[in-house]
């Protein structure tokens, strides 16, 4: 997945700082619109990170990825501790990406 191609970056709106709560509603769109639990986001970058994160229960679960799409890593993090992961932080700098989803047809 390539933040040039394939996926569209994500961006707040003015003045909003609640990334947190934008990554948990973009998580939400695309569970209720793909069917599948979870979001892949992808951190642009000399290493593109991605990630798999899911909200479940007022907390973040998520899964470090390898160029694969196998999981390396795993991370529970309560939503009040979320805003310090590095998703949000790529958020808040611009340079988290995700790509568009749709609802089925």
């Amino acid at each position: 997945m390539s933040p040039q191609t394939q996926t569209s970056p994500v961006t707040l709106p003015a003045g909003d700082a609640n990334a947190p709560a934008l990554i948990e509603f973009l998580v939400k769109e695309s569970e209720v619109c793909t069917g599948k639990p979870g979001r892949i986001f992808e951190i642009a970058g000399a290493e593109r990170l991605k990630y798999h994160v899911y909200w479940r229960d007022n907390q973040f679960k998520v899964k470090r990825l390898d160029g694969e799409g196998n999981a390396i890593n795993t991370q529970y993090i309560p939503a009040s501790q979320f805003a310090n992961h590095s998703i949000v932080e790529a958020l808040l700098h611009g340079q988290l990406y995700t790509r568009s989803v749709s609802a089925p047809r």
